[in-house]
């Protein structure tokens, strides 16, 4: 069972943070996780994985602000030093640190730029399907073209599931998990179901990591960091490789038949192979 909790982030905003119930068999001074997801995502995305990793390590997923029931200020900030600071808050607050962070797309570039930020906070840390390099602007292009194809309100979740399982905006093909994904992050509205953040906000967000490469605050990580790429996920094999080789502590591994949600569409098989990253941080 999850227990809810608030932190307080930059500016004021307040953010909702699940912290999951401890295993009969856990040790008292386990080592905390973190659980950052990606864009459009919320705590309860890890729910299947973090169920997994509280049977041996403290485990905490956070709603990032814009996101889940966290804060959603009007006009942000959404920079990425509002994300970071906020993960950073919530690692003071709740006495998580030294901490192990796990982050998914969106979530894993928040976890490496507060790395190498505060290395004070972080004894490792696993980067779940983000690039280092710059997508550009025919990314975000095409993103806003698709926020704009919703065919907003759904009118069941049947609705969303179907839509999203065939819609594509990662380019893995058709995948029943991600419309599941999507239901998890809708709400009713009087004519219909909506999504719980503002895509004008989403695209916000975007628009400050999009433009640019992330390679130099990569390099500066000094913690041990696991990549991890789902084989068919965004996250291709070479800049995978690349980015281990930049990391003066990097390590590599892969989740098979798994695209870019590949914790949440393959749980066991994603912690199988965090898992000897994981032994080696708790026996190093």
């Amino acid at each position: 069972m999850e227990r809810r909790t608030e932190v307080t982030g930059a500016d004021g905003v307040s953010l909702a943070a699940w912290e999951f119930a401890d295993s009969p068999g856990r040790r008292g001074d386990a080592s905390a996780v973190l659980l950052l997801h990606g864009l459009m995502g919320r705590a309860a995305h890890w729910a299947p994985s973090a169920r997994l990793l509280a049977e041996r390590h403290r485990t905490v997923a956070l709603d990032q602000r814009g996101h889940g029931v966290s804060g959603k200020p009007e006009e942000g900030p959404f920079a990425r030093e509002a994300y970071v600071a906020d993960a950073e808050a919530a690692i003071e607050q709740l006495g998580l640190a030294p901490v192990t962070l796990v982050g998914h797309a969106m979530g894993a570039l928040t976890a490496w730029q507060l790395a190498a930020k505060r290395p004070d906070l972080v004894q490792a840390l696993i980067i779940c399907d983000m690039r280092a390099s710059a997508l550009g602007a025919a990314s975000q292009r095409m993103w806003e073209d698709w926020f704009r194809s919703w065919p907003l309100p759904f009118a069941s979740l049947t609705d969303v599931r179907k839509w999203f399982a065939e819609d594509d905006p990662w380019l893995d093909g058709p995948n029943p998990s991600r419309g599941e994904f999507f239901a998890e992050v809708m709400e009713e509205r009087a004519d219909g179901w909506y999504p719980v953040f503002s895509r004008r906000q989403m695209l916000m967000t975007r628009e400050t990591w999009v433009h640019d490469a992330h390679w130099e605050e990569l390099a500066q990580v000094q913690c041990p960091t696991l990549v991890v790429r789902g084989l068919d996920g965004e996250l291709g094999r070479a800049e995978a490789q690349e980015m281990v080789r930049v990391l003066p502590r990097g390590q590599y591994a892969e989740v098979a038949d798994a695209g870019h949600l590949m914790h949440f569409d393959q749980p066991t098989a994603w912690r199988a192979a965090i898992e000897p990253f994981l032994d080696g941080i708790l026996t190093s």
